[in-house]
């Protein structure tokens, strides 16, 4: 099927089957699918979650003053920054021209000026596939002369690789990044994409992001807030010029200047190629060409590229208009108003799916919906050289339990008897909407191996006219992305159905945990909370039961059997040879035994107020609870409840290893390495019994995440963290994520496998689970917020006919004890042009999946390595797409895929984030902990946590129900006239300029002035006027959105905790070393140019 066709006409489900009560999909299939936009709006950005505090956060021990930063605590140094701008920023060139894909056919047909004395170029490629393209004036750096060579700064980042040559020249301000020559900033030029510039968007919309360099003659021009006149871009390029900018000229011409006169043509240079034109770079890039009039001059006091050195001039360098390179921001919007309104029909193959930043609703049609499998692109090569050459990792996303929104209908549950599901005899792939039957219906073909099956005689049904089964829309897997089977035993462990499974709550009751007041609060929250333990459907109460121990260097079980009056303790002091003394009490179920849980959890608090108890133990404790279920023949989960590093004499103890001294070393890796091979045993058995374990860690001090989070990495479970944990302070966050894990929707003693069609394997997979083989993905538990994700390689030739297909089936047992069987199918297009991989990308999930392969690099590698590997990969794929899909054009621009426009400031993200570039003031633990975190988020999750989302407060109308349109992460954004709210999935700062109104800080703070307000507040006074109430409103709404409760902090500009919130401001240079993103594009170019050359 060719992506450019419209989905086929749906016939109507029939009526039920007997078989399937109910199963009729309302508004199902009626209408045809609307005919996929050949390339869906650019694929990119996301929301992301968890909770630690992001990159390079800095911290300083926790004061009495104000109330630790989440994990973070306020940083101790300050360096003073520029004073805000006042008034309103723009937020980047409003694009009126939509976004949209085209069919690759069509002609190219912006229409192209010529340059003025430049004879046109013969166009080498065929049509171009389409690009956007952005103005910009290249620079922000001082250019030396040609072959002085800057100092190293001292955060070296970003080093170029060490095959490639290195270049003279340098920025003083590109902070980690190596020289820079000067005429290799990468320029910008935009035809598309400015208000009053655009031509109607008729013909294809150019593919490729192009950048050319200021010109440093002339002044700067004005900050442009309304349309530029006529005919005019930034810097005063004619509009009209080519896709790709090319390089300064030699002489300088103020903006918007004409020369006059006659203008001399360039010396002419010839290409062996193209005899009697003018050299103008295409892939492999010669010497520039020379000056041209209306053109600006190159940065002051630096050689043109291909031509003699000048004398310096002593004009100022420009920096880079940050209006005129790719925004998230404007990516985003566009993507909303251009997809959000329609659902997004999964009838056609390999289509691209809106970004996750926009709200839509998904019609399965016969492809899994993208809140299950998001892919990094949708259009795979069909040969091992192609893929090798694009260098784009070819991988999918997969979070099998996904939850969905209340106007989607949930998977389907089909129950084949007996019998159990339909496979093939061969590869074993589930019956799925891509098998075809033959013979009348007799057998039916795999689509994943070609192998041809028997129909078994109850699942016979005659074929229509077109080949489909008649009954094909009465069962979901002949008609859906997405659907259950009811599992048989022979699914099962021990050809045994599972019983339903157990909660344990373990409760450290040491020194630490009575003093902050933790035991008391959980003790006090169970009561109620064990109310709510999952359940199935529609039944009325949970079937899952309960048991409790608490510890510190024993451990105490209780036995609450509902027949008893009070509870009974039990201690085992043998914590060597760990058992579970009692066996009959200790897992109850809830209602049954009410009073005495009750009166169990009004005791523990009291029994341990006076202990003295400072040390603890860990690993025993996760042995006791596996043994427990393994006791019960049941799976389940293990609440851990933990305060400090297991220093007690018992299996698992461990040592304060943290040194500080090893990063930037190669020892570097061993802080993220466990301490001992004991936890991984340990979770290997837990997840043979089906126990998962979630553990809520409460340290004051290094507690060794990296060790501790062992078992629940491998087991499938999460870890969440609270530093320095104050009753008063978090208190919320805590009770919060609490009832959202204990309430979540869980699979427990689960087995995931990928199939894929011939051609392609799955080859590597991250995420929280265990391996025993290299295809069972074997997890102890999987809860609805958990992904998976899988990288696939070529092991034969795929053909564009067929296109490759995906099968993800996850065998669960469910919180009822049902053992089910939940498929997904994907088809992808193949392609023999790399233009039409490259069309067909979603950056968001390419960066999750690079995230999560350095996060799991840093385990055996240095971190610059890891660092330096993201860089040049990077490079090779924007390098390809240069070489071989980009029209040929100077070697001074640089030149990006319309869908990987954001690629560069999304990996800088990625490279300036604690786990790669640490500030001075983040914590090894802190590190171990955002490592572990990202590896198992969805799409949506990492997106807003490498970028995060900056919401002004005050701009838009107080009656406004909507949320405010977002602005980039920089602190050029920011004006001291106005409040901000920051987030990124597991930090929530209000931002408040220091020449807010004082009407504004009385409503939202109650109090007469900005002096007044209490910096590191984590509470909004609850206050009866429109603003107050309507701030208050959005923050509910985006905790609601995350996965872990936002902890609030209010920053004060000029305050202490201003350097904390400007982490998160990721677009400018880190105080860790880290580049601004003009730095970073520069860089990219570089790196992307020596590739070339």
């Amino acid at each position: 099927m060719n992506v450019n066709q419209s989905a086929p006409p749906v016939p109507p489900f029939g009526q039920s089957q007997p078989i399937y009560p109910g199963y009729h999909q309302s508004g199902y299939g009626g209408q045809p699918g609307p005919a996929a936009p050949a390339y869906g709006a650019y694929n990119g950005p996301l929301p992301g979650y968890q909770q630690t505090p992001p990159q390079g956060v800095p911290r300083a021990p926790p004061s009495s003053g104000a109330p630790p930063a989440s994990t973070a605590q306020a940083p101790c140094g300050q360096t003073t920054y520029g004073q805000f701008g006042q008034g309103d920023i723009q937020n980047g060139p409003s694009s009126t021209a939509q976004m949209q894909r085209v069919p690759g056919s069509q002609q190219f047909g912006s229409p192209l000026a010529p340059q003025v004395n430049q004879p046109a170029v013969l166009q080498p490629y065929g049509p171009p596939p389409t690009s956007t393209q952005v103005t910009a004036q290249l620079a922000g750096m001082q250019i030396s002369g040609a072959g002085s060579q800057a100092p190293p700064s001292s955060g070296l980042g970003y080093g170029s690789p060490t095959s490639l040559a290195s270049a003279s020249g340098s920025f003083p301000n590109s902070g980690p990044y190596g020289s820079y020559p000067q005429s290799q900033a990468p320029p910008l030029s935009q035809t598309q994409g400015h208000p009053g510039v655009q031509p109607p968007l008729r013909s294809a919309p150019p593919l490729a992001s192009s950048f050319t360099p200021p010109a440093s003659g002339g002044p700067r021009m004005p900050s442009m807030t309304g349309p530029l006149p006529p005919g005019q871009g930034f810097g005063s390029l004619p509009v009209s010029q080519p896709n790709h900018v090319s390089l300064p000229p030699a002489h300088a011409v103020p903006p918007g200047t004409q020369m006059t006169g006659p203008s001399v043509p360039p010396p002419p240079m010839h290409s062996p190629q193209q005899p009697g034109y003018q050299l103008q770079q295409n892939g492999s890039f010669g010497p520039a060409r020379g000056p041209q009039p209306n053109y600006e001059s190159p940065y002051p006091g630096t050689p043109t590229f291909g031509s003699q050195p000048g004398p310096p001039q002593p004009l100022p360098p420009k920096r880079l208009d940050p209006d005129a390179i790719p925004s998230p921001i404007q990516v985003i919007e566009d993507d909303r108003n251009n997809r959000g309104s329609e659902p997004f029909v999964t009838g056609v193959r390999g289509q691209v799916p809106p970004l996750v930043t926009t709200n839509f609703l998904v019609k399965d049609q016969g492809n899994a919906s993208p809140r299950y499998i998001r892919c990094t692109s949708y259009n795979i090569p069909c040969t091992s050289d192609m893929a090798k050459q694009a260098q784009v990792p070819l991988a999918a996303v997969i979070k099998p339990l996904a939850r969905l929104p209340l106007e989607e209908a949930s998977p389907y549950v089909v129950d084949h008897g007996e019998s159990g599901p339909l496979r093939c005899n061969r590869c074993k792939a589930y019956m799925c909407p891509l098998m075809t039957f033959i013979e009348g219906g007799r057998r039916f073909q795999c689509s994943f191996c070609s192998c041809i099956n028997d129909v078994p005689p109850q699942y016979f049904q005659h074929l229509d006219h077109t080949g489909k089964r008649v009954d094909a829309y009465d069962r979901p897997e002949l008609s859906l992305g997405s659907y259950e089977f009811l599992a048989t035993v022979d699914y099962c462990k021990n050809n045994k159905f599972p019983s339903p499974p157990a909660f344990i709550f373990m409760i450290d009751v040491s020194y630490n945990a009575i003093r902050t007041g933790l035991v008391r609060l959980l003790c006090e929250e169970l009561k109620s909370l064990l109310d709510y333990l999952p359940r199935e459907g529609g039944a009325e109460e949970s079937v899952i039961r309960v048991g409790f121990v608490t510890y510190n260097k024993v451990l105490h079980f209780y036995n609450v059997k509902s027949s008893l009056a009070q509870p009974q303790m039990m201690v085992v002091s043998d914590v060597a040879d760990m058992f579970v003394p009692l066996l009959d009490g200790f897992l109850v179920n809830v209602n049954e035994s009410r009073a005495v849980i009750t009166s169990l959890l009004d005791q523990i608090p009291e029994m341990f107020a006076d202990t003295r108890e400072t040390e603890t133990v860990f690993a025993p404790v996760i042995q006791a609870g596996m043994e427990a279920l393994k006791a019960a023949e049941c799976a389940g989960k293990l609440f851990l409840f933990h305060t400090s590093l297991p220093i007690a004499e018992a299996p698992g103890k461990l040592k304060n290893r943290d040194d500080r001294k090893l990063i930037n070393t190669d020892k570097e890796k061993t802080l993220f390495q466990p301490q001992t091979g004991t936890y991984q045993t340990l979770a290997k058995d837990c997840v043979t019994q089906g126990c998962c374990v979630d553990l809520f860690l409460f340290p004051n001090q290094y507690v060794d995440v990296a060790t501790l989070s062992v078992v629940p990495q491998l087991t499938g479970g999460s870890v969440y963290k609270y530093a320095c944990f104050q009753v008063e302070n978090d208190q919320e966050r805590f009770l919060s994520d609490l009832r959202r894990d204990v309430q979540k929707v869980v699979g427990f003693d689960a087995v995931m496998r990928v199939r894929t069609s011939t051609g392609i394997r799955a080859v590597d997979f991250f995420g929280a689970f265990y391996m025993s083989n290299t295809t069972d993905v074997e997890l102890a538990g999987l809860d609805e917020d958990k992904t998976v994700a899988v990288e696939f390689k070529h092991d034969d030739r795929l053909s564009e006919e067929s296109g490759a297909l995906l099968q993800c089936a996850l065998l669960y047992t469910s919180c009822a004890g049902q053992r089910r069987l939940r498929i997904h199918n994907l088809a992808l297009n193949c392609c023999t042009q790399l233009a039409d991989l490259y069309r067909n990308c979603e950056t968001d999930t390419l960066i999750n999946y690079m995230a999560k392969f350095a996060y799991r690099g840093v385990l055996n590698s240095p971190v610059k390595n890891v660092r330096d590997t993201l860089i040049t990969q990077c490079a090779q794929i924007l390098a390809c797409y240069r070489k071989n899909c980009a029209s040929p054009s100077s070697a001074g621009q640089l030149i990006l895929p319309e869908c990987m426009k954001l690629l560069p400031v999304y990996l800088n993200c990625v490279l300036k984030s604690d786990v790669l570039q640490p500030g001075a003031e983040v914590t090894t633990d802190d590190r171990a902990y955002v490592r572990q975190l990202v590896s198992s988020m969805d799409v949506a999750e990492t997106n807003v946590f490498f970028y995060p989302r900056l919401l002004p407060l005050t701009k838009s109308p107080i009656d406004s129900t909507t949320e405010p349109p977002a602005v980039r992460a920089s602190e050029e954004r920011l004006s001291s006239g106005d409040i901000y709210l920051l987030e990124n999935g597991l930090n929530l700062f209000v931002w408040v300029g220091a020449s807010v109104q004082q009407g504004v800080v009385q409503s939202l703070f109650n109090v007469s002035s900005f002096s007044q307000i209490t910096s590191g507040l984590s509470v909004l006074p609850v206050l009866d006027n429109p603003l107050s109430k309507k701030v208050r409103s959005l923050i509910d709404s985006l905790r609601a959105q995350r996965m872990r409760y936002m902890k609030l902090i209010v920053v004060k500009q000029e305050d202490k905790l201003e350097m904390l919130f400007k982490h998160f401001l990721v677009e400018d240079k880190s105080l860790s070393g880290g580049a601004s993103y003009v730095d970073f594009l520069c860089h990219m170019h570089k790196e992307i140019r020596q590739l070339l050359s």
